[in-house]
This record gives C-alpha cells, structure tokens and sequence, in this order.
C-alpha cells in the first residue's frame, strides 16, 4: 500500500478526554446527525481509544486522528496531530486557586500575628 493510499484514511477530529494510561489516550468526537423524523439536529459523542506513540498529548487538547488497523483489543485509531493545545486543564486551575486561596490566608494571618507580638 502507497503512502497515497494509506493518507486516504478515514481522519476524525476530537477532544482528549483521558492520557492515564500508557501510549493510548480517550479522545472524545462529536458529531451531528438530523433526526429522521423530527428533523432536528442531533448530538452524537463517541469515544474512541487512540495510539499516541509518544505520550504527548493532554486532556483537553484538540486532536487527528486516523483509523488504522487493530492495535489492541480496543484500539483502532492512531494520533495524527495535536492542532490546538489545551489552555489550561481543570485539575490545574483548582491546584493554582487552591495556592491563592491558602497564601492569600496566610497573608491575612501574619499582620494580625505581628499586631499581637506588638502589644
């Protein structure tokens, strides 16, 4: 099979719901689809278990990924490209409000220390 050929692949764009385990990450994709007798449009999400040879995708990055054949029992993909990195993940922003939060109270705690050491 060319290069050509195998570029030609079926290629599905998604978000990085999971990287805990080793080289597979969880992408989530969505996708619409009008419904055949109302007419509406519906939201469909699928999560598919995609190879990343190199550990270097993040929860909540923006990735391509390409249908291949069967590496394990689950997956069937393999990361293409990262288009967009993720900002910021939810687990980080709570960890850098939870500094905040425990300085800005010791913070508050020192001067009131310091008034009673003075009287």
């Amino acid at each position: 099979m060319s290069t050509i050929e195998r570029n030609k692949r079926n290629t599905t764009q998604g978000v990085v719901f999971s990287n805990k385990n080793d080289k597979t990450i969880v992408v989530l994709v969505e996708t619409h689809k009008k419904h055949t007798k109302y007419g509406k449009r519906v939201k469909y999400r699928k999560k598919y278990y995609v190879h990343d040879e190199k550990n270097e995708a993040k929860v909540g990055d923006t990735v391509t990924i390409m249908g291949t054949r069967p590496l394990s029992k689950m997956k069937r993909f393999r990361l293409v490209s990262i288009d967009k990195k993720a900002v910021l993940t939810v687990k980080e922003a709570e960890a850098e409000l939870k500094e905040e939060i425990l300085t800005a109270k010791v913070e508050e705690e020192v001067p009131a220390v310091e008034a009673e050491e003075e009287k």
